[in-house]
């Protein structure tokens, strides 16, 4: 446990005094929300926009940090030669990639409640609904997403195509599963290109649980295929990850 701690806090220290992985992991979901909460208005389904955008904001920072953050992550780290060197020290691999992603998990927490707060704060908006079923679905989806964060991260050959390769999935995926708004008026094609992305699902229970009053264990079909998603990188991880680079 002494292990666990002490890396999950190198990871943390790392994690944020590296300006750009702070702007970009942290800042950037944060930042759009502000921008789409200033320049959006109306209502959706009879409550408020932003009440809305702060659930929806909240989900895609799930896929931009426990997602392409966690695989930009590894990625950097196993083409540098750092995994291959920390095989070489006393500390577990498996202890080692938990505190990787409980210090993803940490740092998505904190993104979350500073929407909610500048959404409260500066638009009014509130989260209604079960507040557990809330939690546990941002925890489940953020799980999930760091299943396939790692999975994504075993796949990506280069450490200078990592970006590319995450901001390439993460941006559509989000926009097509409405992180950035409805998506009620979207043609018919994009919306069944939707269905099958993980993060629509992520939107689905968020939105039966604020709008519909309904909890998370309400909406067992969207519990299962987030979970296949989850399953699906966890196995890609477990037989294409490599502590060792590919680029020498």
């Amino acid at each position: 446990m002494r292990t666990f701690v002490h890396q999950l806090r190198a990871d943390q220290l790392i994690f944020w005094r590296g300006r750009e992985s702070a702007v970009f992991v942290f800042i950037f979901p944060v930042l759009l929300f502000v921008l789409l909460g200033t320049v959006y208005s109306g209502t959706y389904r009879g409550q408020p926009l932003a009440d809305y955008l702060v659930p929806a904001l909240i989900a895609y920072g799930v896929a931009n940090t426990t997602f392409g953050g966690l695989a930009i992550t590894l990625v950097l780290r196993r083409e540098y030669g750092i995994l291959k060197r920390l095989r070489a020290t006393p500390l577990p691999p498996p202890t080692y990639m938990t505190a990787v992603v409980v210090s993803s998990l940490l740092v998505f927490v904190l993104q979350a409640v500073a929407i909610v707060v500048i959404g409260r704060l500066a638009y009014g908006a509130e989260l209604e609904g079960d507040t557990l079923s809330l939690v546990l679905t941002f925890l489940y989806a953020a799980i999930c997403f760091a299943a396939m964060g790692v999975g994504l991260a075993s796949v990506i050959k280069s450490a200078e195509g990592s970006s590319a390769v995450v901001n390439v999935i993460t941006l559509p995926m989000t926009f097509l599963s409405g992180g950035f708004g409805p998506t009620r008026e979207f043609p018919t094609v994009l919306q069944a290109i939707a269905d099958v992305l993980p993060l629509t699902y992520v939107i689905d229970l968020v939105v039966g649980i604020v709008y519909d009053g309904k909890t998370l264990w309400d909406q067992p079909r969207a519990i299962a295929v987030l979970g296949a998603w989850g399953l699906a990188g966890a196995f890609v991880a477990a037989r294409r990850f490599s502590w060792e680079p590919r680029e020498r």
